[in-house]
């Protein structure tokens, strides 16, 4: 029985699936241990300036942080080239995204996004009760021609996740260009690009090469996944003015929590260190991505801290077989599996579990 009575929309959708963990596997199958390649996290912790920065921080917790992000959105103006005002700060990139759903999505309004991509935007599409307006990928990555064709009089936003989420396939700003030149201005294209710092490829910036001559432009970014920070939750937006003071209107107050502004600024900082380690995962997705070709496997160039193994109607099955065996990835349903970046152990480890459960299959 539902107590109260919700939205409909919101009654009618599915909730938002996180990763399983590592002990909820084991438990489920009886292992003694069990390791999670599911949910994209960096597997180094932060670098020391920030841990040691979080640490002669957490004193301070008794107090509210400052709700604007102030001194962060400022370092971050000076860090990206940007006038300050063009800067937005929430809690991750996800919670930015809802924040543009909040703020611009009225009933009925139409959202364009290739599919699959993120699991947020079906999600804040049914929050919003906005028409989710799915374009399918081809081969494995986006068609844009196709995300132009679909936007109407209707559409209020477009959603590109650059890298794709969860193909780790990327589009170049020339292409995100041809389309915004279909796209009426009033219509928002968010590039949402969480994954950017593990592309290894030039794929042009849309902060620099598109928002001057395109203010609909919105880029968000997150300090979830290079920079190790998900468990504090810092992402900030780049737009125009306008659009950010919509954004701050619907922020939650104290989003961006102190630990986790006093996290971010001390990661721009030690952006050297952290490009090192994001060096270290670019080497090993690279390698897994040999090793599972060698194996046979087929799959997309990988540009993100993940790999992408297309394999339909088998997903679930094997999915379930490499948890079986200690090792939890994430399924799609009938599209394929996505497997986490962890440390060469790690790796190593699953490219052994997926042998052996190919083996078995054949």
């Amino acid at each position: 029985m539902t107590v109260g009575r919700p939205r409909a929309s919101v009654a009618a959708m599915a909730s938002y699936r996180p990763g399983k963990s590592a002990t909820q596997a084991a438990d489920e199958h009886g292992l003694v241990e069990a390791m999670k390649l599911a949910s994209n996290e960096n597997p180094y912790p932060p670098v020391l300036p920030i841990v040691e920065a979080v640490v002669e921080a957490a004193g301070d917790v008794n107090r509210y942080g400052d709700h604007r992000a102030t001194a962060l959105r400022a370092a971050l103006a000076d860090w990206l080239k940007v006038d300050a005002e063009r800067i937005g700060c929430g809690c991750g990139s996800v919670g930015l995204l809802q924040q543009l759903f909040l703020a611009y999505i009225d009933p009925g309004d139409e959202v364009v996004y290739p599919w699959p991509s993120f699991e947020a935007y079906p999600v804040d599409a049914a929050i919003t009760a906005a028409t989710a307006v799915t374009v399918p990928l081809v081969d494995q990555t986006f068609d844009l021609d196709a995300v132009a064709e679909a936007v109407t009089a209707r559409t209020k936003l477009v959603v590109l996740a650059n890298p794709n989420n969860p193909t780790g396939t990327v589009v170049h700003v020339r292409d995100v260009r041809s389309l915004l030149e279909r796209v009426p201005e009033d219509v928002l294209v968010v590039v949402d690009e969480a994954y950017r710092e593990f592309v290894t490829i030039d794929l042009g910036d849309p902060i620099h090469d598109l928002q001057p001559q395109y203010p609909n432009v919105v880029v968000l970014r997150t300090f979830s996944k290079a920079y190790g920070l998900a468990g504090l939750r810092t992402g900030y937006a780049v737009a125009d003015p306008s659009v950010v003071g919509q954004l701050d209107k619907v922020l939650i107050p104290f989003a961006v929590n102190h630990l986790a502004q006093v996290a971010s600024l001390a990661a721009i900082a030690a952006d050297v260190e952290v490009r090192e380690v994001i060096g270290r995962l670019t080497t090993e997705r690279d390698r897994v991505v040999a090793a599972l070709r060698s194996d046979g496997w087929g799959l997309p160039d990988a540009m993100a801290n993940f790999v992408w193994l297309p394999m339909g109607d088998r997903s679930e099955a094997i999915s379930r077989e490499i948890e079986q065996r200690g090792v939890v990835v994430r399924p799609f349903p009938g599209l394929g599996i996505r497997v986490t970046i962890g440390t060469p152990a790690e790796n190593d480890r699953f490219l052994a579990v997926l042998a052996k459960v190919a083996g078995a299959r054949r």
